[in-house]
């Protein structure tokens, strides 16, 4: 038998027909009252993400406060913003910290919310689940200035930590004044705020799961873990991909306002990050905003190169991903 015979005959597809320019005014004017409801979503999105774009010619300049941006007296200097970061001191300390901070916060806290929705998806009492994750999620909502102040009430050298040590015979130790005492605070402070708000997703994920499925595994003699891993697993699958594209994608986006508040002298070696960096070379002292702009997109960049790498790698070894 030829090798020609055994190949299978391919079906054609039928061609898709466009649209044509009245279906399309017809379509539009159908969904027009939930474009007008868009519309200022679009147009928030474009003043505060996208013209702000404008900005990052800053970086390639001998930019000083008070100059236009594009102008006849406009000083272009090119990539020496970006290479004058690379010859810093404050480079690879600043590199250090920041990929430290990020990665171990991110493997913590990703995993976190899986197992927290997962877990009040599986309790039996409605009502205790609906109880927990509020109290899950209400940390989500108070403020990093209240949250620093709770970790002084809790970790400074009289709070209340130090003073149950203190009672026990132990010495008051200030942990804000402690290199080594900074990344877990932060990090496990940042997870406990978080960490409910970001479970909702997985919850509501969880929620269309076809109750068939567990009936099915069930009759088959499944137990509650097996049907976690062999049935709700599978079903959040896809939002676990697109959430950990988008985790990567923003690993080395942490904000300056937590660390700038948690930050002292003592503990300034571990504590100084990119964003903190740039809030102190762009907005005090003595502004150097050319430079400061230029660390930022340095900082930028490296996000979107990992988040091209996060989708690149999930879309080859699985169906999911963002383009």
């Amino acid at each position: 038998m030829s090798s020609a015979a055994t190949k299978p005959a391919r079906v054609k597809k039928p061609r898709e027909e466009k649209p044509d320019f009245k279906t399309r005014v017809r379509n539009f004017r159908s969904n027009s009252p939930y474009l007008v409801l868009l519309f200022p979503a679009i147009l928030i999105v474009f003043l505060f993400n996208y013209l702000p774009i404008y900005g990052v010619l800053i970086a390639f300049q001998d930019f000083m406060p008070g100059d236009k941006i594009l102008s006849d007296t406009t000083i272009w200097v090119g990539f020496e913003n970006f290479l004058r970061f690379f010859r810093d001191v404050q480079f690879w300390p600043l590199m250090k910290n920041t990929f430290l901070l990020c990665i171990i916060g991110f493997v913590i806290g990703f995993p976190l919310p899986i197992i927290v929705s997962l877990a009040l998806n599986a309790l039996k009492n409605r009502k205790a689940g609906k109880v927990l994750q509020t109290i899950y999620t209400a940390p989500h909502f108070i403020s990093l200035v209240v949250l620093v102040g709770m970790l002084q009430l809790f970790f400074g050298r009289y709070g209340l930590v130090n003073n149950i040590a203190a009672g026990l015979g132990g010495e008051r130790i200030s942990y804000f004044l402690e290199s080594s005492s900074f990344r877990p605070m932060y990090i496990l402070s940042s997870n406990w705020q978080d960490f409910g708000w970001s479970a909702v997703i997985y919850i509501a994920a969880l929620a269309n799961v076809d109750p068939v499925q567990h009936e099915a595994a069930m009759i088959d003699g499944a137990t509650r873990l097996q049907r976690v891993i062999h049935v709700d697993i599978p079903a959040i699958m896809p939002m676990i991909s697109v959430m950990l594209i988008m985790s990567i994608g923003g690993l080395m986006g942490v904000g300056y306002e937590k660390a700038l508040l948690m930050q002292t002298d003592g503990n300034l070696a571990v504590s100084e990050l990119i964003a903190t960096y740039v809030y102190k070379r762009g907005l005090t002292g003595v502004p150097d905003q050319a430079y400061a702009t230029a660390i930022g997109l340095f900082n930028s960049i490296i996000n979107v190169v990992l988040l091209i790498i996060a989708n690149t790698t999930s879309k080859k070894f699985s169906e999911n991903s963002l383009w």
